[in-house]
């Protein structure tokens, strides 16, 4: 257990100064992770899972020690949702049941799936506020809540987790820039990029696909 502890405090050194702001190691290695991950992702490719459970763990760690406790917490849910995603995306179908192919939510969906992540949005913000010493607790449940929604449609190959990801990276990039972790804001603003690109490219893929009931 020492030396586990030893470890994870070497991870946490600062590798370089970015913008007046320690970049620790931790940082640096979920930076490269997650850039994989989405790339992967783009490309539909199953090795996006565990590339996103890697990058979780880091990413607990380092939130953990920045004190943004909802979203060091989502990373474990990330870890569970990726296991379940991962699982989605590689099972062969039990009988006559279509394989799980890239399509679009319908509109019905869109309004759950935004009603639903609104809705749990001011009740973490509460939880954080009162249960943690967390100094940006609503800041923090927004992208929080959002992410969750996003990665349940990507782990269900949704077009529509890409939106959910471009706004949830933007208050992201608002969150940690609060928090000084500027090389986790170069992240999110990179992920941004690439979410519109992701929308993009499975919108082609989806095309002829037919519309979730």
């Amino acid at each position: 257990m020492e030396a586990l502890f030893k470890a994870t405090a070497a991870w946490l050194l600062p590798a370089f100064t970015l913008w007046g702001s320690p970049v620790t190691w931790i940082e640096v290695a979920a930076f490269v992770l997650a850039i994989w991950m989405v790339v992967c992702n783009m490309r539909v490719q199953p090795l996006a899972w565990p590339l996103a459970i890697a990058s979780s763990l880091l990413y607990a760690l380092l939130f953990g020690h920045s004190k943004l406790y909802g979203e060091a917490s989502l990373q474990g849910v990330f870890v569970l949702i990726a296991l379940w995603g991962w699982w989605q995306w590689v099972r062969q179908p039990a009988g006559a049941a279509p394989p799980l192919v890239v399509h679009h939510l319908s509109a019905t969906q869109r309004w759950q799936a935004l009603a639903l992540t609104l809705a749990a949005w001011p009740l973490l913000g509460w939880v954080l506020q009162h249960v943690t010493d967390s100094d940006v607790p609503y800041l923090d449940a927004l992208p929080t809540v959002g992410s969750i929604t996003g990665q349940i449609l990507l782990g269900r190959k949704a077009v529509d987790n890409w939106p959910v990801w471009v706004l949830v990276n933007l208050v992201s990039i608002a969150l940690f820039a609060v928090k000084g972790l500027w090389l986790t804001v170069l992240l999110y603003a990179l992920f941004t990029g690439m979410a519109w690109a992701g929308w993009r490219v499975w919108s082609r893929l989806a095309q002829g696909a037919p519309r979730a009931a």
